[in-house]
């Protein structure tokens, strides 16, 4: 019998954020191991749609993307239709929701319900547990893989004209305060007064208008930095593959970033912010450079301006680490080993 796996999650495609991103790779690869998943979006999708049709599927499974977001419907649905709860926590999740005075309830009461919890990395699984120690024994870390597809052309030329000696910074992040997309621009504004081909690039949509109109407002008297906003994830190949360089500045990471990962796999050297979810991926001076500065981001910088044969170097090593640690078959077989688990002691 087809086990029937019920994925609910705060956004799904087109969408182009980190959940959609992830929940999109999950249950295309699940599908085709010949599962029987479907997706609901409840960005697009009203609970009573939800409640609706989870009772007509009758999920053998319910898998959660998102703690806060999407935890309390699904743990409802779960004990409503009598299955298991799964339950992938974000790095919205551990980092802020579950040490919010107002989230923090609703966040344990779905990690406290749920039959197994999933994480990317080691260093959330410890959060967790310093927070809530009873639950220690139902995080299983599950490191994220990549997909990305082939790829559709993208016509920077037509929106931002880049001359032909460029060096390309690519930052590919949702704009909001905790990827701290301001943090750059003082660094380059000192590596551009001497580096005349340093461009800086931006890609993605804004997700917190105060910051997005900080950014715009600074963006605007510097003409070596752009803001394409939102790029269909199709394109987003393209995109990665004519930068010299991606850069994360990130505060804070849920283990493993999407934009780390995909740079990686398409062989780009990435300078980092010097952070736990990053570490997980970047070694320094190995896969990538870390920064825990402006100034250090902005010496990295200037190595990988000046030195393409460490850029080289860097992605190659990246490209190398993440084909032997983090194939995508290895996180689809610790997902259904997960799901089997669940659904299995379910029934018996």
């Amino acid at each position: 019998m087809t086990l029937r796996a019920a994925l609910l999650t705060p956004f799904a495609p087109p969408s182009v954020r980190g959940n959609a991103i992830t929940v999109d790779r999950i249950a295309r690869g699940l599908a085709e191991r010949g599962l029987d998943v479907r997706v609901w979006d409840l960005s697009v999708t009203p609970e009573a749609a939800v409640e609706a049709g989870m009772g007509l599927y009758r999920p053998a499974l319910v898998h959660a993307f998102h703690a806060f977001r999407v935890g309390p419907l699904a743990l409802r649905l779960a004990r409503r239709v009598g299955a298991p709860l799964l339950v992938t926590v974000t790095g919205t999740d551990a980092n802020d929701d579950l040490v919010d005075p107002e989230r923090a309830p609703a966040v344990r009461q779905v990690l406290e319900g749920a039959r197994a919890i999933a994480v990317f990395h080691e260093s959330i699984r410890e959060r967790i547990a310093g927070a809530l120690p009873g639950v220690v024994r139902q995080i299983a870390v599950v490191p994220q893989s990549v997909r990305l597809p082939p790829g559709e052309p993208f016509d920077l030329a037509a929106r931002w004209p880049l001359p032909a000696d460029r060096v390309l910074f690519v930052f590919p992040a949702g704009v909001r305060r905790v990827k701290r997309p301001r943090f750059p621009l003082a660094p380059f504004d000192r590596l551009a007064a001497g580096r005349p081909e340093v461009r800086l690039l931006y890609v993605g949509p804004v997700l917190d208008p105060l910051e997005g109109e900080a950014l715009r407002a600074e963006i605007a008297r510097r003409p070596w930095a752009h803001h394409l906003g939102a790029v269909p994830h199709p394109q987003m190949r393209w995109l990665l593959e004519a930068a010299d360089v991606v850069i994360n500045a990130s505060a804070a990471e849920g283990g493993m970033a999407n934009s780390v990962l995909e740079a990686m796999a398409v062989g780009r050297a990435v300078l980092a912010s010097d952070i736990e979810g990053h570490r997980s991926l970047v070694e320094d001076g190995i896969t990538g450079l870390l920064f825990r500065t402006e100034e250090e981001l902005e010496a990295g910088a200037r190595r990988l301006i000046d030195q393409p044969g460490l850029r080289r170097a860097l992605g190659h090593a990246g490209q190398d680490k993440l084909r032997r640690l983090y194939p995508p078959e290895r996180e689809l077989d610790d997902y259904l080993a997960l799901y089997q688990r669940l659904a299995g002691a379910h029934q018996t």
